[in-house]
């Protein structure tokens, strides 16, 4: 089973961990974007850092960018990277959308598959583009030529539909890992409608993970990751609210109300175990193997949680490495 590493925005020395992950038997890496970084520009740093690893953005979100700027960089890096690159998209959210890029977050599943569809027009076709449609109308440019496949991030039901509809791959997060293949199923009718085989689209979900030899500080590095989500993203709070409807809302309020040790603490041991990989080497190890061995999933993507310190991060990607697994 291929695995995935995303890189976390404390890693200084992004090329120095990428080399490492190469050497551990990861397949690929990805760098998150909200703010400080450039998902493009460290993306090129990995790339020169490592010689066979796929290069990922989770994500690159589709309002701060154009489909024409999304595919320019892509392309970019797939040359630079001979091969290497995947795309991922996403709506992001709109406190990010908006308070932070200053758009409307309008009509995010309809901007979704524009996007996603538009982008992939721009990379593969080798003739003039054109392309009329709600968001976004383009006419007279070339397509680049390029192989790059383009991934959504989606979680309610109108973005799998848009990602079933236009997309090479799906990238859930925060759907607990039972709840994977129920809501493929989505993604899969859409795509059938569509006149597309859903088994070529790749599953590749996040996974996030800590691993100390003491469980409860792992389960906690887990928590402090989903208050964070839950509290932020009303998305991340309805998906996590159809398993866990009470606690997913006392983290919310909690988050919301700045009482964000409170939120922390209202994350369940439940849902540590439904939405993540927590403990031992030994124990982190197994709940990843389950993850990775659902036949619903192409390629778990580890996810280390922001603020975790140095030491439970290098743990996690050493004792989670492909090298490391039976």
């Amino acid at each position: 089973m291929p695995t995935g590493l995303l890189v976390p925005f404390e890693v200084d020395d992004i090329a120095t961990f990428s080399r490492q992950a190469e050497s551990r038997g990861y397949d690929s890496v990805w760098t998150g974007e909200l703010w400080e970084q450039d998902a493009f520009v460290a993306l090129t740093e990995v790339g020169a850092a490592t010689d066979a690893v796929r290069l990922g953005t989770t994500i690159a979100n589709i309002y701060g960018r154009s489909p024409a700027t999304l595919a320019q960089a892509a392309a970019t890096l797939d040359d630079a990277a001979d091969g290497r690159a995947v795309l991922g998209l996403g709506t992001s959210t709109k406190k990010v959308i908006e308070d932070l890029h200053g758009v409307p977050f309008e009509n995010p599943a309809r901007r979704l598959h524009e996007t996603v569809e538009l982008t992939k027009e721009f990379l593969t076709s080798k003739g003039p583009v054109a392309y009329e449609g709600e968001c976004f109308e383009v006419a007279d440019f070339p397509g680049l030529g390029a192989d790059v496949e383009v991934y959504a991030a989606s979680l309610g039901p109108a973005n799998r539909r848009a990602t079933g509809r236009t997309a090479d791959g799906w990238l859930p997060h925060n759907i607990p890992f039972e709840d994977l293949g129920d809501a493929f199923e989505t993604i899969a009718e859409t795509a059938r409608q569509a006149g597309r085989d859903p088994d070529e689209i790749s599953v590749t979900p996040w996974v996030p993970a800590a691993v100390t030899e003491d469980p409860e500080t792992a389960r906690d590095a887990i928590r402090g990751h989903l208050a964070y989500y839950v509290g932020n993203g009303e998305g991340y709070r309805r998906t996590v609210a159809k398993r866990f409807p009470d606690a997913a809302d006392a983290v919310a309020t909690a988050w919301r109300s700045g009482e964000r040790g409170d939120a922390t603490a209202a994350v369940t041991d439940e849902m540590v175990a439904a939405l993540g990989v927590a403990g031992t080497p030994e124990q982190a190890r197994q709940q990843l193997a389950e993850v990775a061995s659902m036949d619903i999933v192409d390629e778990p993507l580890v996810a280390i949680p922001n603020g975790a310190g140095e030491q439970l991060r290098e743990r996690t990607v050493e004792a989670l490495a492909p090298d490391k697994q039976d």
